[in-house]
């Protein structure tokens, strides 16, 4: 048996597989912020619990996504981190791209960088862009600066000098030093996290990375001492934001990997189900407790970008966070989860989230002495959650509390009536999600339309048939594990690492050995953190024109040649840019490898829960519809209503850990892999 947690903002989901019969067993508990540990404790105890097994029934690797991350990052929980680089290089990450993300705004606001000026730290020693030395590194000033930064009682380290992509000698011997004058104290060298062009990016990496070393380090500790005391002797691997798995030595040393790792898995987990279904251009909708996140699958696989935001000031402001250069499933995020809370602004008018409720105090509807009113208290006084089979009646709804809270909070706005409070926040918050895929698919160069939502998450299923009738999508799948996919999705993800290097050569100029031996050192870094042979390689180079500032990512053949090279950069360039310029010269700038393990995709099914005799007792309840108002609608248990048996809505499908909403004129058909199929009603099929 294999077992995978998802520490969510709100929950931590977890499933427990057995691999020989392909039976999976389901769970979730409240995340822990005093220690995440905790919940993954509670959760697999739930899991075995269910599946009638003890600790000694896994027998192979535990597979987890954290959001400690991010959320380190953001709420800057991190190291007291100190940054060395070459001198009159100090202030590139304050100094950044120099470009505002708001021309218009004069309070505009920038978010601070990790490490203070007064940590900052620059040091002789020159290499020119081709790696070549015009100055050595001195060995004495390096050394008095580690003296200094033991003083300051410095915890971690990030040493990124110039041109170290093009030779990496400097900082390994600035590394050198620092672990003989520093023992113990974590230093990440960019030459090996992150050996790309563009300073600033690499910089704020590389310290990113420093500042969350010590903490992610302690947090997986803190998950295998859990796994001791329960009995668990294997070993852990961990989901990185690319959708590939990696041993704990590796993400110890480049936790910055993990930054997006639950919602990774929740994309790998939406493509495996469509592949099983035969659809390869989905629209993976994951809406939990504390965001919503959409990713475009296509081809039957998400597509991968090669940078991403953090901490952003404005989170739909592209430009108003931390740049990382580490490579990530693209999606785009959206604040509106369950426990958003909804608010009247200064202007009179609704806003929901983006600040969220979390998992304590949470919606007031938790009992747990939350008092803002969230779109969770929305949807259960809207009837759209059983307040008796919440977490498959494993915890009890106060439909009052819920009420009362839109009521007090924003009720003046709307005649003290939660019924049409309740009403707006839910519409405020899916015309707020339609809106964000209508831009995301938009900006990749795809109608929505085009497409079917696959709807995960323990809300996302709530408003994904409403969402998908504002989109004119015409089909949604809610999942058989819908609630907990991520955790399903860290169950079916290869091992597989990247590596990437800056070697600048022009198609004109080319050098096959040169371009050869790039991918060769590529290929070994990544068995070599593979820690075994691989199972198979893909190959990218990032090109563009001659000129250009900026690239694109190609995908290429190992033993193509510079013909290949120019005809599949005009592919690409044509599908995102609708033109071919007329201008032969192009180059390549970054060569990068994704290697990959030895890896059996497993059978997979949905077995009964811990909490699946506790059915739905209800058979029917009165839930609100826009073009209905309050009406008494059908609720049928999706563990046990009848396959292949249309439903037309208004109805209402329950799980254990979600439930699915149909709206009035929808028709949904459960399938015998036990996945709801919802067909939404156009206009003049609606009731």
């Amino acid at each position: 048996m294999r077992v995978s947690f998802d520490i969510g903002g709100t929950f931590t989901d977890l499933v427990l597989l057995d691999e020989t019969s392909g039976n999976a067993w389901l769970g979730k508990s409240l995340t822990t912020y005093d220690d995440f540990s905790r919940a993954i404790e509670t959760g697999i105890r739930q899991v075995l619990g269910a599946a009638g097994a003890d600790e000694q029934s896994i027998t192979d690797s535990v597979v987890g996504a954290t959001t400690l991350i991010t959320n380190a990052l953001i709420e800057r929980r991190g190291a007291k981190t100190a940054l060395i680089t070459t001198a009159g290089f100090v202030d590139t990450i304050e100094i950044g791209r120099e470009w505002r993300y708001d021309l218009y705004d004069p309070r505009l606001q920038l978010p601070d960088p990790l490490v203070a000026a007064t940590a900052r730290y620059g040091v002789r020693g020159r290499l020119m862009a081709d790696g070549s030395e015009v100055e050595p590194i001195d060995a004495a000033e390096i050394e008095a600066i580690a003296d200094r930064l033991r003083e300051d009682g410095v915890e971690a380290v990030a040493v990124c000098l110039l041109h170290s992509y093009a030779s990496p000698v400097h900082e390994e011997r600035v590394g050198e030093i620092l672990a003989e004058r520093l023992p113990g104290v974590p230093v990440t060298l960019s030459s090996r996290l992150v050996p790309v062009i563009r300073e600033y990016e690499r910089t704020v990496t590389t310290v990113a990375n420093s500042y969350v070393r010590p903490v992610a380090g302690e947090h997986f500790e803190d998950i295998e001492r859990a796994l001791g005391s329960l009995g668990v002797d294997q070993s852990l691997v961990m989901m990185q934001s690319n959708g590939g798995v990696i041993r704990v030595p590796t993400a110890r040393t480049f936790p910055l990997r993990l930054l997006e790792s639950g919602p990774a898995a929740g994309a790998i987990g939406a493509a495996h189900v469509g592949a099983s279904l035969g659809m390869d251009r989905l629209i993976a909708f994951d809406m939990g407790g504390t965001t919503a996140k959409v990713c475009i699958i296509e081809g039957g696989t998400p597509a991968v970008k090669n940078s991403f935001e953090v901490g952003r000031v404005h989170r739909l402001k592209p430009g108003s966070g931390l740049p990382v250069t580490m490579p990530v499933v693209e999606m785009i995020e959206i604040g509106a989860g369950g426990g958003s809370i909804a608010s009247i602004d200064s202007l009179g008018l609704l806003q929901v989230g983006p600040h969220s409720a979390g998992s304590r105090p949470g919606p007031a509807g938790y009992g747990l002495g939350g008092e803002e009113p969230t779109v969770t208290d929305a949807d259960i006084a809207l009837g759209y959650l059983d307040p008796d089979y919440f977490l498959g009646g494993t915890m009890s709804l106060d439909v009052d509390a819920s009420k009362a809270a839109l009521a007090s909070r924003i009720g003046d706005a709307f005649d003290g009536d939660p019924i049409a409070s309740a009403a707006a926040v839910v519409r405020v918050v899916n015309e707020h999600m339609a809106l964000a895929i209508q831009v995301h698919a938009t900006e990749q160069g795809h109608d929505p339309r085009d497409f079917a939502m696959m709807a995960f998450g323990g809300a996302a299923p709530v408003h994904a048939a409403r969402v998908a009738r504002i989109l004119g999508v015409r089909e949604v799948v809610i999942p058989a594990a819908a609630g907990v996919l991520s955790a399903t999705g860290l169950l079916v993800a290869p091992p597989m690492v990247e590596a990437s290097r800056t070697r600048i050569v022009r198609l004109d100029a080319w050098d096959e050995a040169s371009v050869s031996d790039t991918f060769a050192q590529l290929e070994a870094q990544a068995e070599e953190e593979l820690a075994a042979p691989a199972d198979r390689f893909e190959h990218f180079v990032d090109m563009r024109y001659v000129g250009q500032g900026f690239d694109i990512e190609v995908p290429v053949g190992r033993e193509d040649g510079p013909a290949e090279y120019a005809e599949k950069f005009a592919v690409e360039y044509r599908r995102i840019y609708g033109v071919t310029p007329d201008y032969p010269r192009a180059e390549v700038v970054t060569f990068r490898v994704r290697g990959y393990g030895a890896f059996e995709t497993p059978r997979m099914s949905r077995t009964d829960t811990g909490v699946a005799d506790r059915v739905p007792t209800a058979t029917s309840r009165a839930a609100w519809f826009p073009e209905t108002g309050v009406v008494e609608v059908p609720v049928l248990d999706m563990l046990r209503a009848g396959v292949d048996e249309p439903v037309t809505g208004p109805a209402v499908f329950q799980l254990p850990e979600s439930t699915a909403v149909v709206g009035p004129g929808d028709v949904a058909t459960l399938d015998a892999q036990g996945n709801l199929r919802i067909v939404i009603a156009t206009e003049g099929e609606q009731a």
